[in-house]
C-alpha cells in the first residue's frame, strides 16, 4: 500500500498524462525526488551542512548516477526501462560543464524514471529502486 506523503503529494496524474510529459519534464521532477532521497539517506546530526552537501554530491553527480544505474538496470520492468530510455535519449539543450555527455544522458534517464514513478505515486517502487541502487 502506498503511503500518503502529505505535502509531497502531487496532483493525480493518469498514466496517459504522465506519458505525454516530455522526458525532460520527468527528469526535472525526478531530479528533485532523487535529491530528497539522497539527503534523507545521508542525514546525520553529527555532520554539518557542508559535509552533508559534499556527501550528497557523491550520489547526484552524473557519473555517480551512471554507476548507481548499473545496480538496477536489469531489475527494471519493461515500462520503467522505456521511460529511462526516453530520458536518456532526450535532446537536452544544456551542455554539461563537469560531466561526460554520456554520463549526463544516463543520469537524465535515471531522473526521468524517478519523475515518472513519483508522478504516478509509486512511492514503494521508488524506495525499492533507490535501495537497490545504493546497496
Amino acid at each position: 500500500m502506498e503511503e500518503n506523503l502529505s505535502f509531497l503529494e502531487v496532483k493525480n496524474y493518469t498514466e496517459g498524462e504522465v506519458r505525454e510529459l516530455s522526458p525532460l519534464a520527468l527528469a526535472y521532477i525526478g531530479d528533485a525526488c532523487f535529491e530528497i532521497l539522497v539527503r534523507s539517506e545521508i542525514l546525520d546530526a553529527r555532520k554539518n551542512p557542508n559535509k552533508l552537501h559534499r556527501e550528497s554530491i557523491k550520489f547526484v553527480r552524473a557519473k555517480s548516477q551512471k554507476e548507481l544505474f548499473k545496480n538496477i538496470e536489469y531489475k527494471l520492468t519493461e515500462e520503467e526501462f522505456k521511460v529511462f530510455k526516453r530520458g536518456r535519449n532526450a535532446k537536452s539543450h544544456t551542455i554539461p560543464k563537469n560531466a561526460d555527455p554520456i554520463d549526463y544522458r544516463i543520469a537524465t534517464g535515471v531522473e526521468a524514471l524517478f519523475g515518472y514513478l513519483y508522478l504516478l505515486k509509486k512511492y514503494e517502487r521508488i524506495r525499492e529502486i533507490f535501495k537497490e541502487m545504493t546497496k
